[in-house]
This record gives C-alpha cells, sequence and structure tokens, in this order.
C-alpha cells in the first residue's frame, strides 16, 4: 500500500491527530446517549413495560451487529476502487442527525407498543447512520501510521475527547431535557441539539481518511456472505484478535449495563433525576485527566499490562457501589470517581491494540483488510452495549421495576430499588472478572509488533 502512512519512527502530525480525535465527539455522543437515556424513555416516558423496552434496544443493535461486518468489507472495497473510506464516513455524518431526532420525537399520547416500534425504526436508521462512519473511522489507525507509540498517542488523544463527549452529552443531555420539560419535548431539544453536534464532530473528522491510496491489484466485486466470511477468517486467523475482541465485548457488556443503570439510579437510589448529571461529572472528570496518564504507563509497562491494570481497578470500583444497598448517598461519586479513571484506560488501550493487531495480521494476509476486522470489532461493540440494556431491563423486570407514562408518580418497591443497586455494581463486577480471563490470552508484545516483517511468523 502507498498511502500516507508512516515509518515507526516518525511522528503523526498534531492537526491528523486531532482531526482523527475529533470524531470521537460523534462515537461519544452516539454511545452515551442513547445508552443512558433511551430505555428510561421507553419505560418512564412512552410506558412501554421494561422487558420489552430491552427486547426493542436489543433488536435495534442486532440490526449494527447484522450490518457492520458487511460495512466493513465494503469499506475495504471502496479503498481499493476511491482510494479513500470518507465516502462512507460522510454519508454517516450527514443522515444521523435527522434520525437521531426522529428516535425521540414520538408523539404524546400514542399506545406505548405503537411508541415502542416507532422507536425501534428511527433507531435502527440511526444505528445504520453511525456505523456508516464509525466502521471506517475504526480502520483508520492502521492506515495513518505503523508506529506502536504513535498509534497509542493516535488512540490515548482520540480517547481524550470520547471522555470529554461522553460528559458533554451524559450530563448535557440530561440538562437539556430538563430545559425543554423533562418530557416529550425536552426528549426532542435533546435529540436535536445532540443530533446536530454529534454530526458536525463525524463530518470533521472524515477529513483525515488517507486518499489516493494505492492498493495492489482491484478490489474483486464480493458477495453479501463474502463480507461475513472475511470478517470470519480475520477472526479465524488471528488469535490476538479473539481475545482482544472477546475482552472488549464483556467490558462493553459491563460498562453498557451500568450506563442505561446510571438514570435509574439517580432516580430511585439517590432520589434525584437531575443526579444522573452528577454521576457523569464524576466518572468523567478523572478520565479526561486518566487517558494521557493510562497512555505513558503503556509505554513503560506495555499497553496488554496497563489494559489488565486498569480492568481490575474499575471492576473492584463498580464492586464497592454494592454498598448503595444499605447507606446510598454523596459517597458513591468517589468510587464512581475511580472507575472513571479506569475507565479511561479500559477505553484507550485496546483502541490502542486493535491497530497492533491489524498490522499482524497484514504481514501474512496482505494489506487493505482493516474493514474486515473494524466491522467485526463494531459489531461486536455494539452486541456488548446492547447487552448490557438487555441484562438491566432483564433485572428490573425480575425484581419488579414498574413502568410509567410521563405525567404519572409512582413507588418502586425495596426489592425493585435493590435490583437497580446489584445491576450497577455487582453484575458488571463479576463481567470484569470474566473479561480478565480472554484478556490473559493476549500474546502481542511491543518487540513482536516492532520487528521486520521478515523476521515475524504469523501467530494464527
Amino acid at each position: 500500500m502507498t498511502a500516507p502512512s508512516r515509518s515507526a519512527q516518525s511522528t503523526l502530525p498534531k492537526k491528523t491527530i486531532a482531526r482523527y480525535a475529533i470524531g470521537s465527539i460523534g462515537t461519544g455522543g452516539f454511545g452515551t446517549l442513547p445508552g443512558l437515556v433511551l430505555v428510561y424513555y421507553l419505560t418512564d416516558t412512552l410506558g412501554v413495560a421494561a422487558l420489552l423496552a430491552g427486547v426493542l434496544v436489543t433488536a435495534a443493535k442486532i440490526w449494527d451487529v447484522i450490518i457492520d461486518p458487511i460495512l466493513g468489507a465494503q469499506s475495504d472495497r471502496s479503498l481499493a476502487h476511491t482510494g479513500s473510506r470518507r465516502r462512507f464516513m460522510v454519508i454517516g455524518a450527514v443522515t444521523l442527525p435527522v434520525f437521531f431526532a426522529l428516535t425521540f420525537a414520538v408523539p404524546a399520547g400514542l399506545d406505548p407498543v405503537v411508541s415502542g416500534v416507532w422507536v425501534l425504526l428511527a433507531f435502527i436508521l440511526t444505528a445504520t447512520s453511525f456505523s456508516l462512519f464509525q466502521v471506517p473511522y475504526i480502520a483508520l489507525p492502521a492506515e495513518l501510521t505503523s508506529s506502536y507509540d504513535d498509534r497509542t498517542r493516535l488512540l490515548t488523544w482520540r480517547v481524550v475527547v470520547l471522555t470529554f463527549a461522553i460528559l458533554l452529552f451524559g450530563a448535557g443531555g440530561p440538562e437539556l431535557r430538563a430545559l425543554g420539560g423533562g418530557e416529550h419535548l425536552g426528549y426532542l431539544l435533546m435529540a436535536v441539539v445532540a443530533g446536530l453536534v454529534i454530526g458536525a464532530g463525524m463530518y470533521v473528522s472524515s477529513s483525515v481518511a488517507p486518499r489516493g491510496v494505492d492498493l495492489a491489484g482491484p478490489a474483486p466485486k464480493v458477495s453479501i456472505a463474502e463480507n461475513y466470511r472475511s470478517g470470519i477468517r480475520a477472526l479465524q486467523r488471528s488469535q490476538p484478535f479473539r481475545a482482544l475482541l472477546l475482552t472488549f465485548v464483556l467490558q462493553g457488556l459491563a460498562t453498557g449495563l451500568m450506563l442505561a443503570g446510571a438514570q435509574y439510579v439517580a432516580t430511585w437510589v439517590l432520589d434525584s433525576e437531575r443526579a444522573v448529571t452528577l454521576l457523569f461529572v464524576a466518572l468523567i472528570a478523572p478520565a479526561l485527566l486518566a487517558a494521557p496518564v493510562w497512555g505513558l504507563i503503556a509505554r513503560g509497562i506495555g499497553k496488554e499490562r496497563a489494559f489488565m491494570f486498569a480492568s481490575i481497578l474499575f471492576g473492584l470500583a463498580a464492586l464497592s457501589l454494592t454498598g448503595m444497598l444499605w447507606e446510598p448517598g454523596a459517597w458513591v461519586y468517589v468510587p464512581v470517581a475511580v472507575a472513571g479513571a479506569a475507565y479511561a484506560g479500559m477505553q484507550s488501550l485496546p483502541m490502542a491494540m486493535l491497530p497492533d493487531v491489524i498490522s499482524h495480521d497484514a504481514r501474512s494476509a496482505g494489506e487493505g483488510k482493516a474493514g474486515a476486522f473494524s466491522g467485526v470489532w463494531t459489531a461486536g461493540e455494539t452486541a456488548g452495549m446492547a447487552l448490557g440494556a438487555t441484562v438491566l431491563t432483564i433485572v428490573l423486570a425480575l425484581t419488579g421495576y414498574a413502568e410509567s407514562v410521563a405525567g404519572v408518580d409512582i413507588e418502586q418497591t425495596p426489592r425493585a430499588v435493590a435490583g437497580i443497586v446489584l445491576s450497577f455494581s455487582v453484575v458488571p463486577a463479576a463481567i470484569i472478572a470474566v473479561s480478565l480471563v480472554s484478556l490473559s490470552r493476549y500474546g502481542l508484545r511491543r518487540a513482536f509488533i516492532e520487528q521486520p516483517a521478515a523476521e515475524e511468523t504469523q501467530d494464527a
């Protein structure tokens, strides 16, 4: 491949790092706001039963999982034909704001089932637009630089912006909702403003996609089935990819569960619907400071060891939140802050490890297959986050959570409140513990990544 890839010794321009990082405004916004408020919107504004709400959100995410490998392979094909992945990214950036607003534009008074179907269809369209951007976006680091440390630097600053975006949307979204009245109009105001900001960040970042990439030979026209097979082959031939992906999916499940549960914790455990803003400030402020620190730690001890430490710290912080069963109060913001510092590492480090996996695979399988990896990766990430919301709704249903429509006051039983606490503490901590097993099987190290390709043997 001849492209703007650089040698392992050179440094990426600051402009490239900045434009790539800005894309995480879109990633953070779309990953945070629906995960935070969508299930709550369904159960506590539209009157959809908790279990049905989980089914609807999961169904939309399953669609995302289905199309991501296809988009990954098509992104590789677009790269071969046009010399850039930018086209898909721009289409996603332009269409997402419209569909995102439609998701939260359900008219008042509709039957809960009809309202749920409306949300499902609109969110499927929104998720499709996001995947058009996100799949090629994740593939770019392997094409922007071949340096082990440059990738860490590139992805570290991406996560700094991602963390800021999580704070912006996680804290600002509920505030916009409250500004608009907190019910139907409030959600619509939130969705319009957030959608425009997300789309703008995605559009700016699309300009970083290399142009004029010249691959060896044209990309063949392939069937949809072949698109899936390319993703499956990537999984089969790369053991490090399997280990890293499984770890990331499990941790996405844990963090998705806590994200979806945060609004319920604020409302029913801390007795303030707007306390979710404070939870996000406590989570993200330390993460903003910690993201560069994890980059420094990774350069000293390796990305995989730093990732392990971050994961353990997050799991212990989550487990400590079990104390809300007996004594809910302001003390919860301390372990949430510790979890936030760890979360920065759990995001930046695996994303910096993925380009290493892709370049490792390219030494034996050839260049131009990053889209296959990013398609499977995005599908796995989406599945993890979606299942987090599903697990939450199952726990809520089992513990007797009572749904409601806008303007109706209800009370939750102590059993339902306990279910909310456990889904925010013990359950995610247990999932993190399981993820450490798969992470221990990741075998790529700095020396192995940076040695000349001629001296390296593919680890199947």
